[in-house]
């Protein structure tokens, strides 16, 4: 069955970098686009990143574009999420997903993704 399990959230301080990691297993992963959504306390489920089957073409939130980059190894089977000069209001639970396509749209739709990680916590102090 779809696996995704992330890692590497934690508590970091305003202005510095965390990277996350999203292990996949159980499909083809080079076959389907993947991205990053975040779900802030009080708020509703956001999308982050995108990134399309091949990893050539990515997309972002506007909060995040120039501050994040969303990569791929698909010989690894896994996505990543470079977050540099965070801020407090990145703190949220951070989901890996796996999209129904191999493309992101744009806008990126919360049902296109039929597969989720169990998130992992980014907390960012000011």
């Amino acid at each position: 069955q779809v696996q995704l399990v992330e890692s590497g959230g934690g508590l970091v301080q305003a202005g510095g970098s965390l990277t996350l990691s999203c292990a996949a297993s159980g499909f083809t992963f080079g076959n389907y686009a993947m991205s990053w959504f975040c779900h802030a306390l009080g708020n509703e489920l956001e999308f982050v990143a995108g990134i399309n089957l091949s990893g050539r073409s990515t997309q972002y939130a506007d909060s995040v574009d120039g501050r994040f980059t969303i990569a791929r190894d698909n010989a690894k089977s896994t996505v990543y999420l470079q977050m540099n000069s965070l801020k407090f209001e990145d703190t949220a639970v951070y989901y890996c997903a796996r999209s129904s396509w191999s493309f992101i749209r744009n806008p990126a739709r919360e049902s296109d993704f039929a597969s989720w990680g169990q998130g992992t916590q980014v907390t960012v102090s000011s």
